[in-house]
């Protein structure tokens, strides 16, 4: 009996074994799979995502194609742009490709020159509406004016994009410059935009919000 019941117990744990090495190999190859899932991505924004100042690979665009080489990115952004610059622009870029995820990072350079709110919300309607249209996953960048434009205004210009990821039910992301602004040691000379140091920060603010906007 001692050893009838030491064989079914060998028999118990290898079957167990097996089953835990199976699920641990199939969670791996979904894993793999998911991760390697080709997707193509714009990028539409101003100076700050086009790496104004710096060479293109050190911009936080090419850092962020870097660390997800299995997508393809596009990068849509001009220095100097503004919203309605990119509705000018998005049905050209939007004819360019099939993409997954289209990112907006836009309205820098409408609040510096002390545009309506209003008018930079009608634009980003635009584009928003526009990309929707082809099907593509929408991420829309929060925007922040200097103080020095009053607290009137920094908060009518910051409602819109509130109002538009509502609106749109689309993922609002942080400023990823808040942090980096106050930092004199991550910013230009010009204190605007955000130099070398300051891209590899960024990438890392980005990716987690691009990864899971290409969920499915």
């Amino acid at each position: 009996m001692a050893l009838e019941s030491l064989a079914k117990f060998d028999i118990g744990s290898f079957l167990t074994l097996a089953i835990k090495r199976s699920l641990a190999t199939l969670i791996v190859v979904l894993s793999i799979s998911s991760s390697s899932y080709a997707a193509t991505i714009l990028i539409l924004g101003d100076s700050l995502s086009a790496g104004y100042g710096m060479e293109e690979e050190q911009g936080w665009v090419q850092l962020l194609r870097n660390e997800l080489p299995q997508h393809t990115i596009i990068n849509g952004s001009v220095s100097g742009e503004t919203s309605a610059g990119g509705v000018r622009r998005i049905a050209d870029l939007l004819a360019s490709s099939q993409f997954d995820l289209v990112v907006i990072e836009l309205g820098g350079n409408d609040g510096l020159r002390g545009f309506p709110p209003a008018q930079l919300k009608s634009n980003l309607t635009k584009i928003i509406e526009a990309s929707q249209q082809t099907d593509a996953k929408v991420q829309l960048t929060e925007v922040m004016v200097p103080p020095n434009y009053g607290p009137r205004y920094s908060k009518m210009f910051n409602d819109v994009f509130y109002e538009l990821a509502d609106s749109y039910n689309i993922p609002l992301i942080p400023f990823f410059m808040q942090d980096i602004a106050p930092n004199p040691s991550l910013m230009q000379r010009d204190g605007i935009h955000p130099n070398v140091d300051a891209q590899p920060i960024i990438t890392q603010w980005m990716k987690p919000w691009i990864i899971d906007g290409l969920k499915k």
